[in-house]
């Protein structure tokens, strides 16, 4: 007991400093970026939850600072769920539907706060949604950051998925279940134990994954994803190549084309496919350098007179695109409208009502 009244302050205290280091770069080299503040966000609720214990009571009412860091602790997952969709997928944006959903999990704690200050009532109820959307939460941050590590094309992030979902994302579900434990089947010292080799583990891997990023391929720039352009004047062989098997070939049109069906077609390894699509073509997941053949394709038959009747939904099915959805996100992004107003733009453009 005596061994953990000295490390818990230093544990925690040495987290703090680190996540207060990352949300110092963040905010100096990244404000400006939706990811970079969502991590933030993250941040400042991982130190809430940090801070918890220091202010808890050990008796009598909770107070003000207690209740605010607890209620912004549990708001975690919800942000680790935002920020591996907007990071590893390169989003500048997210939908409105899902900011109504962390909003509605967020006013949850809120409202426990509200009755347990107003009507001195814990409702049980309240506290079970809660932990159900935290363990929600994380195991979907988790599932999103696995998933597309094939696509991506930045190796250092690349590399790092696997440990943002072992550390931030292990470390959510470790937590919540012992919260949900404590004081019932586990001892207060083995949770606590527990909790802090999670926050010494977790910050470890967070701090040595993180900071080694180049400050330029941390984030994507904030504005549209980039249409593919032509090849450089002097491109690398590799990079002709794949210029014909996408544009001349429409390799991108085949169903489940991966970057490893792509390498094997080349006849070329595939890190220096990755290297060639993000190092000359400037593409920093796959999907993405995918998209941009599929877009070219796609505006190009919505300008056409001779297809004005073929529906849109056949235009990007046969492009590639899986489903309309997606398309219709890719389209807007790059275009900034939807497909229907660019064909009528462009058709009106060429005398055509």
């Amino acid at each position: 007991m005596a061994s953990l009244l000295i490390l818990d302050p230093m544990i925690r205290g040495g987290a703090i400093a680190l996540f207060l280091l990352w949300i110092a770069i963040l905010a100096r080299d990244h404000r400006h970026v939706l990811p970079a503040r969502v991590a933030i966000a993250m941040n400042l609720a991982i130190i809430a939850y940090l801070l918890v214990p220091v202010f808890r009571p050990e008796e009598g009412p909770a107070r003000f600072p207690y209740a605010i860091c607890d209620a912004l602790s549990v708001m975690v997952p919800a942000f680790f769920w935002l920020f591996v969709r907007l990071w590893f997928d390169d989003q500048q944006r997210i939908g409105w539907r899902s900011w109504l959903l962390v909003a509605a999990f967020g006013m949850l704690p809120l409202i426990q706060v509200a009755l347990v200050g107003a009507m001195n009532w814990f409702s049980m109820e309240i506290w079970v949604l809660v932990r159900i959307g935290m363990l929600a939460f994380a195991v979907a941050g988790m599932w999103i950051a696995w998933r597309g590590r094939a696509n991506d094309l930045i190796e250092s992030r690349r590399c790092c998925r696997a440990a943002l979902v072992c550390a931030i994302g292990g470390f959510i579900l470790l937590v919540t279940f012992i919260e949900m434990f404590d004081n019932q089947d586990m001892s207060p010292d083995l949770g606590r134990s527990l909790t802090l080799v999670a926050i010494l583990i977790a910050t470890f891997i967070v701090s040595i994954g993180l900071y080694r990023f180049r400050l330029d391929e941390l984030f994507a720039a904030p504005r549209p994803p980039p249409k593919r352009e032509e090849p450089p004047i002097t491109p690398s062989p590799l990079a002709q190549r794949l210029h014909a098997v996408m544009a001349e070939a429409r390799a991108y049109r085949a169903e489940g084309f991966s970057i490893t069906i792509l390498a094997a077609q080349l006849g070329e390894p595939e890190y220096r496919v990755r290297r060639a699509i993000n190092g000359e073509m400037g593409f920093r997941n796959f999907t993405a350098f995918l998209n941009s053949f599929r877009l070219d394709e796609i505006r190009a038959a919505l300008a056409d007179p001779a297809q004005r009747e073929v529906p849109i939904l056949t235009i990007a099915i046969d492009a590639g695109f899986g489903s309309l959805g997606p398309f219709n996100r890719a389209f807007r992004d790059a275009e900034g409208m939807t497909p229907s107003a660019y064909r009528a733009g462009r058709l009106a453009d060429s005398g055509i009502g």
